[in-house]
Parts: C-alpha cells; sequence; structure tokens
C-alpha cells in the first residue's frame, strides 16, 4: 500500500470514529483532500483509492491540475481567498466553493455560472477567532450576505465555512466551532436550508466532527508537509 493511500485510510478511520463518539454516521462526514502545492500525479493515486473531492486554494496552480486531470470525474472545491478577477474560472471550472465571504464575489460568480452546469454550491467563510489575517464575514454577518446569495439563481448556498486559529487547545477548538454550528442554526432558524459545515482540518478534524462537522478539509495528513512552490 502506498503512503497516500495508507495516510487516506487512517484518515477515513478516525473520521468513523469521531463519529460514532459523537453518535453520528460517519457516511455523514464528506472528506475533502486538500491538494494544494501537490503535484497531479498525487491526486490522480488519490483518487485512484478512492478519493473524489478535492480542495485547492490556489487558482493559477488549480487551473493546471484541472486541465491535466480532466479526465477524471474529479469534484473540485475551491477553499482559498477569492480575487474578483478570479471568478469566472471559478465559476467554470469548481463544484463547490468555500471561501465566499463578499456580496460583490457572490454576484460576479452568479453571473460566469454557465447555463448548462447546475448551480454553483458556496458556502459563506465566517471569521469565528476575528484574526485580522483571516478571510471570512464575522459572526452576525453571515445573515445578511445569505440573504443576498439566496437572490441568485445561479448560486446555492449549503452552509458555512470557517479557518480559525491553530490550537492544541481541544476545548478552545471545540469552543470555536461550536461557534459556527450556532450560526448555521440561526440561518435554520431564519428559513434557509442549509446541510454543510465545512470545517476542520489536518490538526483539528476529530474536534470538529465531534462538533457537527459534514465536510473536513484535509491535506497535509493525507499528502505530507506542504511543498513549496
Amino acid at each position: 500500500m502506498t503512503t497516500i493511500a495508507a495516510n487516506l485510510q487512517a484518515i477515513r478511520d478516525r473520521i468513523s470514529r469521531a463519529a460514532r463518539d459523537a453518535g453520528r454516521s460517519p457516511s455523514s462526514i464528506a472528506l475533502i483532500a486538500v491538494s494544494k502545492s501537490c503535484p497531479a500525479a498525487c491526486i490522480a493515486e488519490a483518487y485512484a483509492c478512492g478519493q473524489r473531492a478535492f480542495g485547492e486554494s490556489y487558482l493559477q496552480e488549480a487551473w493546471e491540475k484541472i486541465l491535466r486531470l480532466e479526465h477524471l470525474p474529479i469534484e473540485w472545491h475551491f477553499i482559498g481567498p477569492i480575487q474578483s478577477n478570479k471568478t469566472r474560472a471559478l465559476a467554470e471550472r469548481f463544484a463547490w466553493v468555500h471561501s465566499l465571504a463578499r456580496q460583490k464575489i457572490a454576484q460576479r460568480l452568479n453571473d460566469a455560472r454557465p447555463a448548462g452546469l447546475p448551480a454553483l454550491n458556496v458556502c459563506i467563510q465566517v471569521n469565528v477567532s476575528g484574526e485580522a489575517s483571516k478571510s471570512g464575514v464575522q459572526p452576525g454577518e453571515e445573515l445578511a450576505l445569505a440573504r443576498a446569495i439566496g437572490a441568485l439563481p445561479r448560486l446555492k448556498l449549503r452552509g458555512l465555512m470557517t479557518v480559525p486559529e491553530p490550537t492544541s487547545d481541544v476545548s478552545r477548538q471545540r469552543q470555536r466551532f461550536a461557534v459556527l454550528r450556532e450560526l448555521k442554526n440561526g440561518l435554520a432558524a431564519a428559513g434557509f436550508a442549509l446541510d454543510t459545515l465545512s470545517m476542520g482540518m489536518s490538526d483539528d478534524f476529530e474536534t470538529a466532527v465531534r462538533e457537527g462537522a459534514t465536510m473536513v478539509r484535509v491535506g497535509s495528513a493525507i499528502f505530507g508537509p506542504r511543498r513549496e512552490n
């Protein structure tokens, strides 16, 4: 068994254990393999092991891999900051955008989404830890953006995403993820039918699962340390 295959199996096993500890079905959590800085060959190897959803943060890098691997029916997820001049490429090539935080970007993605494709799945990114270096709306601002997205026919709002500050303090991890879960509950109470909490990465995805994550974004634990571009 290759290293990527072994790592994928180990992550799937850990997701299953965390889900069962939380009284949840493991099938309710999707694994997004974060392949930024990884060559296309590694993505193809993970695909051969049954992985279908891959996350990218940098459009230029992702574009090259998407073209090289277009013979594979990969589900591409964009998880990085969004530049206004990149929205057309995102709308044309990705199935999901997790990092939506501005109405202007939502409008541009909607306008650029090809009519022949299903509505683009999007999540609102929320900055639950208040770090100046992190993207995302502040807690409490998600409702206005959700309403704006709801008026755009080529976008489908699926839920919320966050990238909290890294910490080994499990209680702090749970606190941050619980904030996102409660914000999603608040949107549900306002009438939004959401099914996605995109939260948890290599160092904290098990905690995220216990707090309700439906998508975890795992990179280095699958592909090894990030490669320098």
